[in-house]
């Protein structure tokens, strides 16, 4: 596929995509989201694979995960499907893989063994806990890295025990680090002209998205605990109940007495104990009291509108389906359109990201398994015969879309 039929900033950027379950998808689906030719490589088998919500090829999921990607359904436990990675490999700009450190060791796909090949590569590795040391071989998964960072510790309500976010936030963590990785790595490689590997891990990237909770304890050795939808230390942020609803505000700091005129109660402001963040810190649940007995008194609306307007953060707790009615999330296009030969007309979640020059698309729903095996071999030189000879053999696989074939 030419760079021309991948408008993006990344278009000139071939990536082979060894990745399964949703970390290693999430850091290829940056690249594949900006333009970056994306092959995915998968095993031969069912289309459905193994079942889960990661493998399910028609579900919101794997939808979301793999759009803007390519399937190569190719054997690497043959030494034949291997020789074709290979060939793939020498021209590839990013490898990003998951697999277990014994695993790619095993396969001869280890970043050694590729940098032979190819030494401008940039191999990406994202592991559960890390390349090296005592665990690594262990099994990764979300919520076991959320326990281990501590981030479970400090989720939740006062006394309740350990709470998992209610997203895979190590998964996505990870995933977002490694194409950050793989960026640096590709500018690097304009000055040096070689590749380098990049490795994230589960376990690092959620010590580091938790951010200021480790550093309480790296910098003044206190361990956080569980602060509920109080936020620790930015007094007083929270959720409140409203006559309708809930609402979030944030009012630390200098907010605070912005906050105490809107709910025309001044006399907090001076009090002797909320006079500063130190005391108002020392008495977070009497205040949270004082302020949630006036905010239940009127509509989450009526809040809402008077302290935006007076300059204190506060917003709506929304269900997902709230979220995509909401004025400003329509405005920021966050869902974006796309179409599929069997959903039809289905919205995918948009990046995170707006550049002034160069609009975000979906230029494609997630592909079957294998739907571009051919397409992808004969951009490598491989002639029709050799492409039978290779699927007559299970080397590879090809799947064409039911729209397709009846074309």
């Amino acid at each position: 596929m030419s760079s021309a039929a991948r408008p993006g900033p990344l278009a000139r950027f071939t990536v082979i995509d060894l990745t399964r379950a949703r970390a290693g998808p999430t850091a290829v689906r940056q690249l594949a989201d900006w333009g970056a030719n994306v092959i995915k490589v998968e095993m031969p088998g069912d289309q459905d694979g193994d079942g889960s919500p990661f493998d399910r090829r028609h579900g919101p999921d794997f939808q979301n995960l793999q759009r803007n990607k390519r399937s190569l359904a190719l054997n690497l436990k043959d030494p034949a499907g291997l020789e074709v990675f290979r060939r793939l490999a020498a021209k590839a700009d990013v490898i990003v893989e998951n697999y277990r450190p014994a695993v790619k060791h095993r396969l001869g796909i280890d970043y050694e063994s590729m940098k032979k090949i190819n030494p401008r590569l940039v191999y990406a590795s994202i592991s559960g806990f890390g390349e090296e040391g005592p665990y690594s071989n262990r099994p990764g998964l979300d919520q076991v890295a959320q326990g281990m960072s501590g981030l479970m510790s400090i989720t939740g309500l006062p006394g309740q025990g350990p709470v998992r976010a209610g997203i895979a936030i190590g998964d996505t963590s990870a995933g977002l680090m490694c194409a950050t990785g793989i960026l640096i790595a590709l500018l690097e490689r304009e000055q040096t002209g070689e590749g380098q590997w990049v490795q994230s891990s589960l376990l690092q990237a959620l010590i580091a998205v938790c951010d200021f909770q480790p550093a309480r304890w790296l910098v003044a050795k206190e361990v956080p605990g569980q602060a509920g939808n109080s936020h620790p230390t930015a007094i007083p942020t929270g959720t409140f109940r409203t006559a309708d609803g809930h609402i979030n505000i944030a009012a630390s700091g200098k907010l605070f007495s912005r906050l105490c005129k809107v709910l025309e109660m001044p006399e907090l402001i001076g009090h002797p104990d909320y006079a500063s963040s130190r005391l108002r810190s020392r008495n977070r649940d009497t205040l949270h009291k004082i302020i949630g007995d006036k905010i239940v008194t009127r509509t989450c609306a009526e809040w809402i509108e008077e302290l935006n307007k007076a300059g204190v953060p506060c917003g709506p707790i929304y269900t997902m389906d709230q979220v995509f009615a909401d004025p400003q999330v329509k405005h920021l296009g966050i869902a974006k359109p796309a179409r599929h030969y069997a959903l039809g007309d289905i919205e995918l979640v948009s990046s995170g990201l707006r550049l002034s020059r160069t609009p975000f698309s979906v230029r494609v729903a997630a592909p079957d398994l294998g739907q571009h095996s051919e397409e992808v071999l004969r951009e490598y030189g491989y002639s029709d015969a050799e492409i039978a000879g290779l699927q007559a053999r299970g080397i590879i696989t090809t799947h064409v879309p039911a729209q397709q074939a009846d074309a």
